[in-house]
């Protein structure tokens, strides 16, 4: 399949390291601080940034050849993101099979360089037409090998797989 659309050279830096945004004043709560619920947001862009890289962003849905679906994300907060504050987010590929893509954004203040937060999501590449899950493009399947081959020197992220649990305290016996 040839898209209709241009797509952009391919970026094999990796992690991949495109996304740039600023902390929007209406992403700012009452604690003076970026509500978690953009830190989802921000991340999601994040995502579409590297889905547009593979050649499945908005215009792929826009031209009805296909949807990218988001099955399962995972946040962790480590610092705070104030209005104002300028960000960058890494990805990083995980994984990847015929249908489904692991990714590991970080989130880092863009001038002080300290990472705020990081996201852990899993997408599924869908038929347009039937809404079933389908196999990526050729292309979208050659540029994901070649950025997972760049990728796969990284070491993995510490925070990849994690999942939500407390751990045992003395003071909570």
């Amino acid at each position: 399949m040839s898209f209709p659309y241009p797509l952009p050279a391919l970026d094999l830096a990796a992690p991949f390291d495109r996304h740039r945004a600023t902390v929007l004043p209406e992403w700012v709560d009452a604690n003076g601080h970026m509500n978690m619920g953009y830190y989802l947001i921000a991340f999601d862009r994040a995502t579409d940034t590297i889905c547009d890289q593979l050649g499945v962003g908005w215009a792929y849905a826009e031209h009805r050849l296909g949807m990218v679906f988001a099955l399962e994300a995972h946040i962790v907060y480590e610092r705070e993101l104030r209005e104002g504050d300028p960000f960058r987010v890494t990805t990083q590929i995980l994984a990847h099979d015929e249908k489904r893509l692991r990714l590991f954004h970080a989130m880092h203040h863009a001038a002080a360089g300290w990472r705020a937060a990081v996201n852990e999501v899993m997408l599924l590449h869908v038929d347009f037409a039937g809404r079933r899950a389908a196999p990526w493009p050729e292309l979208t399947q050659q540029r994901l090998r070649a950025m997972a081959a760049a990728h796969a020197a990284l070491p993995s992220p510490e925070a990849a797989g994690r999942g939500i649990a407390m751990r045992r305290s003395s003071a909570g016996k």
